[in-house]
C-alpha cells in the first residue's frame, strides 16, 4: 500500500478500531493525538508511526500546519480519518486547505458541521422528508408556551454541538419534568455560552434506538451499509452504545440512503434513529459523520469501512456490499456495559436474569483484541490505577 493512513485521535477506543482495520490489511499507519497519557492506541502492533501534534482546540491552526508539514515529507498523499468529533470540526474549518495534501471524503467545505449541528441537522432532516422530533431553539420566542402546547413533559435538553457539553456537564443532555427544570437547564446551558434545543422525547426504552451505517461514494451514493439494534446505553437512556446487536431492519435503508444521498454527503456517517414505541415510526436523532462506537461491530459482521473508504480514495473502489440478514452478533463495551448494568437495575428498568442472558450472545469487543493485546492491557492498568487512586484517597480522609 503506498498511501499511509493518518488517524487523529488514538486516546479512545474508536481511533484505536480504525488503527486495526487498516493495519490488518497492511497499510501504513500514523497515528496522531494531543498527548500520550491514557493514549492506548499508540500501543496498538498495527501503528507503523505515532506523534504527538498540537491540540485542536487550544492550537488548531499548528495542527493544521503540522498535518501538512507531514504529508508534504510523503511520497503519496495519506488518507485522513478524524475519529471523534472535534477533530471533525478541525477539519471541516481546514476542509480545503488540508483536500491539497490528504485524501478526504467529503469535498464539500461545512457540509460535516452541518450534519453534526443539531440546530441545523434537524431543519435540513425535514426538508428531505425525513421525521425528526418536534424541537425548538432556545431563543424562541414565548417558548415556555410552545413547549406545553407542541412539546409536553418530560423533554429533552439537548445541545447544538455535543462535545463542549459533554466536557461542561458530563451527560449528552437534560431530561427535564416541567417547567421549573427547564428553566433550570436553559439558565445552566446560558451561563455556560452552550446553544440548545428544547426537544419532544420520543417513547420507548432503549432498545427502540437503531443505527444505519453506511459508505457514500464520490458520487454520494451508498455502496456499503449495516443496520444494529441498541440494546443498553452508558449513561443509561441517553447514552452511547455499549451493548448493541447487528439487526437487518431495511426501512432503515430506505429512510437513511435517501438522506444522505439526498445532501450529497460523502464518506462514513452513521444515523441514529429511534423507533416510537406506540407509532412504530423512525425518528432522525442525529448523525455521526466519523467512525463510531460500533466499528468492531460492523468489522465483523463483514464490512470494514474504514478499509472500503481508503480503497475508493486511492483508486481501487470495492464492490458493493451490505449486511441483509441477522448475524446474532454484538457489540460489547464491558467497562461501561458493567456500570450501565448498576444503573438499569437499580432504575428497576433490567433484571440480573435479563443481564446475564445477553451474554451468550458472540461478541466484538471495543478494546479487547487477541491478536492485539496490548492496547486492552494499557486500558486496563489505566483503569486499575483509577481505582487504586481513588480508595487511596478515600483512606487518607
Amino acid at each position: 500500500m503506498k498511501n499511509k493512513a493518518v488517524i487523529l485521535g488514538a486516546n479512545y477506543y474508536i481511533g484505536l478500531s480504525v488503527i486495526r482495520c487498516l493495519g490488518i490489511h497492511g497499510i501504513p499507519v500514523t497515528a496522531i493525538d494531543y498527548g500520550t497519557k491514557g493514549t492506548y492506541g499508540f500501543h496498538s502492533k498495527y501503528c507503523s508511526e505515532t506523534l504527538v501534534g498540537p491540540h485542536y482546540k487550544e492550537d488548531p491552526e499548528g495542527l493544521a500546519d503540522f498535518l501538512m508539514e507531514y504529508a508534504k515529507k510523503q511520497k503519496y498523499p495519506p488518507v485522513l480519518f478524524p475519529c471523534a468529533d472535534p477533530y471533525v470540526e478541525f477539519m471541516d474549518n481546514h476542509l480545503m486547505t488540508l483536500r491539497e495534501y490528504f485524501l478526504i471524503p467529503q469535498t464539500e467545505p461545512g457540509l460535516y458541521t452541518k450534519t453534526m449541528n443539531k440546530g441545523t441537522l434537524h431543519p435540513l432532516a425535514a426538508e428531505h422528508g425525513i421525521a425528526v422530533p418536534e424541537t425548538l431553539a432556545m431563543d424562541q420566542e414565548n417558548l415556555m408556551e410552545k413547549v406545553d402546547q407542541m412539546i409536553g413533559y418530560p423533554c429533552l435538553v439537548k445541545p447544538v454541538d455535543s462535545h463542549p457539553f459533554v466536557s461542561r456537564f458530563r451527560k449528552k443532555l437534560f431530561k427535564v419534568h416541567h417547567q421549573k427544570e427547564l428553566s433550570a437547564s436553559l439558565k445552566m446551558a446560558e451561563d455556560a455560552g452552550l446553544e440548545v434545543v428544547v426537544q419532544r422525547m420520543i417513547p420507548g426504552f432503549d432498545d427502540h434506538m437503531h443505527t444505519f451505517d453506511a459508505h457514500l461514494n464520490q458520487q454520494a451514493k451508498v455502496t456499503h451499509w449495516v443496520t444494529c439494534q441498541k440494546f443498553r446505553q452508558y449513561p443509561i437512556n441517553f447514552g452511547a452504545s455499549v451493548y448493541t446487536q447487528q439487526k437487518y431492519v431495511p426501512e432503515l435503508y430506505d429512510i437513511g440512503a435517501k438522506f444522505l444521498e439526498g445532501i450529497k454527503f460523502k464518506g462514513f456517517a452513521e444515523i441514529e434513529f429511534k423507533k416510537d414505541a406506540h407509532t412504530g415510526k423512525f425518528y432522525l436523532i442525529e448523525v455521526n459523520v466519523r467512525t463510531t462506537n460500533l466499528n468492531s461491530l460492523l468489522l465483523k459482521t463483514g464490512i470494514n469501512f474504514p478499509y472500503t473508504a481508503y480503497k475508493e480514495l486511492t483508486g481501487d473502489p470495492e464492490e458493493p456490499r451490505a449486511v441483509t440478514r441477522d448475524t446474532n452478533l454484538v457489540f460489547w463495551y464491558a467497562y461501561e456495559d458493567f456500570l450501565a448494568l448498576r444503573d438499569y437495575i437499580k432504575a428497576g428498568q433490567l433484571t440480573v436474569t435479563q443481564a446475564l442472558a445477553s451474554y451468550v450472545k458472540p461478541k466484538a469487543y471495543a478494546i479487547w483484541d487477541w491478536k492485539d493485546p496490548k492496547p486492552g492491557l494499557v486500558f486496563l492498568n489505566k483503569i486499575f490505577g483509577q481505582v487504586f487512586r481513588k480508595i487511596f484517597k478515600g483512606g487518607r480522609e
